[in-house]
């Protein structure tokens, strides 16, 4: 596998300068799809600016001082994603992963407490031994459990340890999240789910989308801070 791609051909999700260098470094293959996730070395140089050189990350990284979702992390090619949690104990810095306005992954810094918070979009499940069932989450995760939740609801999780701490269920009223299309990155109310359309309530003005776009993010307010 090829260790970079052109700056050019990146995702359009990844928020870079496309004609400052030909090359970018490629993510290893990991919890996310590559559009979905910005490889650990081009955030803590390039959107943090803790490094001026990739040498420098890698130098940083080997230090072992830099974890996502409360694991360390040394392989400046490990890919982040979307509502994944970067944290620099030593310099108490701690931030999500979350959309811009056009859809485009940033860096949002939180607070030391609402690091240990966690969202995980339930995107399959397979039912296992003594009537257990295995969930898949959008970040890669599964999580084996006898918790009553459904594909498309929202695991609160407490991290590292990624023990469920309530079930956001997708459905009419919820706190939705938009993390693909032309609307990505709205944070609405709930309307109305219709097969695999939904719609829902923005500002005032109802908006009609995918409901696989659908991240479960809060019932009257968002778990996480979103804007």
């Amino acid at each position: 596998m090829k260790n970079h791609l052109k700056r050019i051909a990146s995702p359009k999700t990844w928020f870079v300068d496309r004609k400052a260098n030909t090359f970018i470094v490629r993510p290893n293959p990991g919890a996310h799809a590559f559009e979905n996730g910005l490889p650990l070395g081009i955030i803590l140089r390039d959107e943090l600016s803790l490094a001026s050189t990739m040498c420098e990350v890698k130098k940083l990284l080997n230090d072992k001082v830099v974890l996502v979702d409360g694991k360390r992390r040394t392989n400046h090619s490990f890919i982040v994603g979307l509502f994944d949690v970067l944290s620099i104990p030593e310099l108490k810095k701690h931030y999500r992963i979350l959309l811009d306005a056009k859809g485009r992954l940033m860096i949002s810094e939180i607070t030391a407490s609402e690091s240990g918070v966690k969202l995980a979009k339930i995107v399959g499940k397979t039912k296992i031994t003594q009537g257990k069932l295995q969930f898949h989450l959008h970040d890669g995760r599964n999580i084996t459990t006898d918790t009553d939740a459904k594909v498309g609801d929202t695991f609160v999780l407490s991290i590292p340890e990624a023990k469920i701490k309530k079930v956001l269920p997708l459905k009419k009223g919820m706190k939705v999240f938009l993390t693909k299309g032309k609307h990505a990155s709205d944070l609405g109310v709930l309307k109305e789910i219709k097969g695999e359309e939904a719609s829902y309530s923005m500002d005032g003005t109802e908006v009609e989308t995918a409901k696989e776009y659908l991240f479960v993010v809060g019932e009257k307010e968002s778990e996480i801070k979103i804007k």
